[in-house]
């Protein structure tokens, strides 16, 4: 915390600083829930404990020189925080009033001169390292997460045909010894791409490093994370498709599954390290210029413009805050969806969402039912804005205390991705998924390529069909069909397996 003497000379910046806390406590809150909702499964506040734990080394040393303060950018970059928080605030896209917290962190670096002090650490990527405190893979995976299973199916593709005989690719599959194994959206290389940026902005926040070899640094952050990944993915296909190169280790199990990302990554991980050390002698980089309004006219000085822009601000960061919320996605609410009225000769009955699902489905728009049939459930969402509807059942079965597992793809009916949830009492339930447009001409397994196709065509709507039985019910597979069936799906129009056997990765 910064505290302010009250003094003519410091309260506007008192003020400012009072209105920059005032913007960034919902965005902050916004934040801390995502690390603790279930739903999110972000790992953002362990990355957030690097970011504080060097801004505490920094700040607990003096500063070498207290000359070079600088009063005027970092309020300038408050009052840009405060513009994109506006924007955030009446789009009601949490995201990016949560940018918002980043170039607070920046300003605040500059502000306490953490580039000035003995513990030195560089302001700007401290904040870039906090970024990563924020869901940015869910935002990876759903936007691009079908692009990188592409690029690093096509690079395993390449390495694999190098190596052996029978292998054939489609897509995101990949056929070795007439076994299926498909790169699944979890591992599709933006983890694994967030993890070495993350090292290489760690690297950053310590170091002074010129220009001219970050940029470098980063051609080689990227360029490894895409070749470990591929390095990751020929190995498990290899272990899938030739059980006996693995000798009595299952590639696909826990813990040698998780084993092996964890190595190919470490790999990825070396020649960034080897970047650092041969750029750890280079000269300190040319600072910008600090002063965007000479002398800081506006907050160093007692007059009566410096007290009332900051005044103004203060007012301004209060109106922000209060602006009404209007998300710009916002779909129709009228979209048709009619569930069948029976499914293998069992009348179908209407059920209420539960006040998640509402939510998760329904609250910007689109149309969702849920009807069961016996003892299997059928919900259906449709809508033309995937990126707020188009969930994973995980997303919202977690939110509600279940225990979910992913155990990956099943294209002997329809192409859905299979889940195992277990609620608290012990009780389990397979969950299949498939994403749709609304006429079925793409059908996939998993948000992001529907996003990749909806992207291209933003006027076709898309629809979720989720399917829940018991774990044990034998019938689960011939509730599928009857969906199908009933649901006129057309899978001449479905992309089919290779065989009948599918890994997922």
């Amino acid at each position: 915390m910064i505290v302010f003497a009250l003094t003519k000379s410091h309260f506007p910046k008192a003020l400012i600083i009072i209105g920059a806390l005032v913007l960034a406590i919902d965005p902050f809150l916004w934040l801390t829930r995502t690390w603790m909702d279930p739903s999110y499964a972000s790992s953002g506040f362990w990355f957030a404990l690097v970011p504080t734990a060097a801004f505490v080394w920094s700040v607990t040393s003096p500063k070498q020189d207290s000359q070079r303060a600088d009063h005027s950018f970092p309020f300038l970059l408050l009052f840009t925080s405060a513009l994109i928080r506006a924007i955030g605030q009446v789009m009601a896209v949490n995201m990016i009033g949560a940018v918002t917290l980043i170039i607070d962190v920046y300003a605040l670096g500059r502000i306490l001169g953490f580039d000035q002090r003995i513990r030195a650490v560089s302001p700007f990527w401290l904040s870039i390292l906090f970024a990563f405190s924020l869901p940015i893979e869910r935002v990876l995976q759903r936007i691009l997460g079908y692009g990188f299973q592409n690029l690093s199916a096509d690079g395993a593709c390449a390495l694999l045909g190098g190596v052996f005989d029978n292998v054939s690719c489609q897509g995101i599959r990949i056929l070795i010894n007439a076994k299926d194994v498909m790169v699944d959206l979890p591992c599709s290389g933006a983890r694994g791409l967030l993890l070495l940026l993350f090292l290489f902005c760690t690297l950053n926040v310590f170091n002074r490093f010129k220009l001219k070899d970050i940029a470098i640094g980063l051609g080689i952050t990227i360029a490894a994370a895409y070749v470990a990944n591929v390095i990751r993915i020929c190995v498990l296909s290899s272990g899938v498709g030739y059980p006996e190169l693995a000798g009595p280790l299952n590639v696909m199990s826990q813990p040698t599954h998780d084993m092996i990302g964890f190595l190919t990554l470490s790999l990825g991980g070396i020649p960034v390290i080897l970047w650092a050390r041969r750029c750890s002698g280079a000269k300190q980089q040319k600072k910008l210029p600090k002063k965007v309004i000479q002398d800081g006219w506006w907050l160093n000085r007692t007059t009566g413009k410096a007290l009332g822009a900051s005044i103004t601000f203060l007012i301004g960061a209060v109106i922000i805050t209060t602006l009404p919320k209007k998300a710009f996605d916002v779909t129709t609410r009228d979209l048709t969806l009619e569930l069948p009225n029976e499914l293998g000769g069992i009348e179908g009955q209407a059920i209420a969402l539960l006040p998640q699902e509402q939510a998760y489905f329904t609250q910007y728009g689109g149309s969702a039912q849920k009807t069961q049939y016996g003892e299997q459930n059928l919900l259906m969402v449709k809508t033309s804005a995937p990126l707020r509807h188009l969930h994973t059942p995980d997303d919202c079965l977690r939110g509600l205390g279940y225990k979910v597992d992913y155990l990956g793809a099943e294209y002997s009916n329809l192409p859905s991705a299979i889940y195992k949830a277990t609620d608290p009492s012990g009780q389990s339930f397979r969950v299949a998924v498939s994403f749709s447009s609304a006429d079925y001409q793409h059908i996939t397994t998993n948000v992001s390529e529907a996003v990749w196709h909806w992207m291209k065509n933003p006027e076709m709507p898309w629809v979720s069909i989720q399917r829940v039985s018991r774990w044990d019910d034998q019938d689960a597979l011939l509730f599928d069909r009857a969906v199908i069936n009933a649901l006129t799906v057309q899978t001449n129009n479905v992309q089919l397996a290779f065989s009948e056997e599918i890994t997922h990765d």
